[in-house]
């Protein structure tokens, strides 16, 4: 699996680097800035990204606007985005492109190896990962339609946008299958989410979250 990494940090970078060779993905290229990132997905058409929210020169959102530049040009291409701290507006403005394959860590989350590498994972296959510190300071933060939920529920949607399944938060939450079916039935009721969206529900609730939490803070 075909990687490409664009981080300023030379020792995160090269850590990242040695870390993905050992479980088996190749590094296609290392980049340090947002255009550097764009020319490498043309080049080498990545199977899954890693990018810094902030790059050279400004340390702002360069990371972010070339992720999404890049999805743009390339709908679909997997990207897991690294930030050393929460940052609502990016993590929202990421998970609503379309073609699913869409991860937002906190960096520290890299010395976790296997929850890292697993995120890496499922962001490569399609799938969603978002930081627990991310979703629980959304949760907490959120005004309606989340305060409709139950504390229960808001746990299930919180491993939902960890990218869990059913199976996993049944595990997790020590509950069973159906009870994890019903629960996840209740929070897309509540969040007006229509049987017709079935394919894109696990997202849009998540969204719904983020997007209430913005609004929130005045963005």
């Amino acid at each position: 699996m075909r990687v490409v990494i664009a981080e300023d940090n030379v020792l995160l970078s090269t850590g990242l680097e040695l870390l993905l060779n050992r479980v088996g993905f190749e590094i296609a290229a290392i980049v340090d800035d947002g255009a550097g990132f764009l020319a490498a997905v043309r080049d080498h058409r990545p199977d899954v990204t890693i990018v810094d929210v902030r790059l050279p020169p400004s340390f702002r959102d360069e990371g972010i606007r070339a992720a999404l530049q890049a999805r743009r040009e390339h709908p679909g291409l997997p990207v897991l985005v690294l930030s050393q701290y929460v940052e609502q507006q990016y993590a929202a403005e990421l998970l609503s492109t379309t073609g699913g394959g869409v991860g937002y860590l906190l960096k520290d989350r890299v010395s976790r190896v296997d929850e890292f590498v697993d995120a890496l994972r499922r962001v490569a296959a399609g799938g969603t990962a978002m930081d627990p510190e991310v979703i629980a300071q959304l949760v907490q933060r959120a005004g309606d339609p989340i305060a409709a939920l139950t504390p229960r529920e808001r746990e299930v949607l919180a491993l939902m946008a960890q990218g869990h399944d059913n199976g996993t938060i049944a595990g997790q939450l020590v509950i069973t299958d159906n009870a994890v079916h019903k629960h996840i039935g209740n929070i897309f009721a509540k969040l007006g989410l229509a049987v017709s969206d079935s394919g894109h529900r696990r997202v849009l609730a998540v969204l719904t979250y983020l997007n209430t939490a913005g609004q929130f803070d005045g963005r």
